[in-house]
């Protein structure tokens, strides 16, 4: 399995990102190094797709299936894409706060230690559908590392479009998210132009 080994702060950098927005500590207060270079149009939508192929820990070819078949959906392609992105399990594990970042939550399923309608679940990718009930196995909620990740995630707001029991590690999908609800700072109809070049 390829992994992108890049140290996340300098990425953050690099990419104008704030990296509370991948579960890491605070808002920055600094300002961007970047105002004074102009960008190309090109160089813009390239860096609106590394921002969310960063967030969400999705590296080039299955970030362009996503886009594919965000493209063969009903409605904006832009949307469709940010929701297929939010969809993923990984992503869900974070949101529900049963991991401190995106990459735990992944190392989270990846380790089995997910339930999906009381199946295991092994795979980051796997895309959630409304209804779906997501927990940590009761084998493994009793680890130190749980105990910690509930102390550190505890005032974090769980999104609209799921219930969840955080002392129990166990949230169901309401509803799919729309774009709205979405709080990532990427421009999806940039990708699109991208892609669609």
């Amino acid at each position: 399995m390829a992994v992108n080994r890049v140290p996340v702060l300098k990425r953050c950098r690099s990419l104008d990102l704030d990296p509370v927005f991948l579960g890491y500590g605070k808002k920055s207060k600094r300002k961007s190094q970047r105002a004074g270079k102009k960008m190309s149009e090109y160089g813009l939508q390239l860096r609106e797709k590394q921002k969310a192929k960063f967030i969400y820990g999705v590296l080039e070819k299955p970030f362009r299936n996503y886009y594919e078949k965000a493209d063969r959906m009903k409605g904006m392609t832009g949307e469709n894409l940010m929701v297929l992105l939010e969809r993923r399990l990984d992503n869900v594990v974070f949101r529900m706060g049963f991991a401190r970042t995106r990459r735990e939550a992944r190392q989270v399923v990846g380790h089995k230690h997910v339930l999906v309608n009381g199946k295991c679940i092994n795979i980051p990718s796997y895309l959630i559908s409304p209804g779906d009930v997501i927990e940590i196995r009761e084998k493994s909620r009793s680890l130190q590392r749980y105990k910690d990740i509930a102390e550190s995630t505890n005032g974090r707001l769980a999104p609209e479009w799921m219930d969840v029991d955080q002392e129990n590690f166990k949230g169901t999908i309401k509803e799919l998210p729309s774009r709205e609800v979405i709080d990532v700072p990427v421009d999806e109809m940039l990708i699109v132009e991208l892609y669609s070049k």
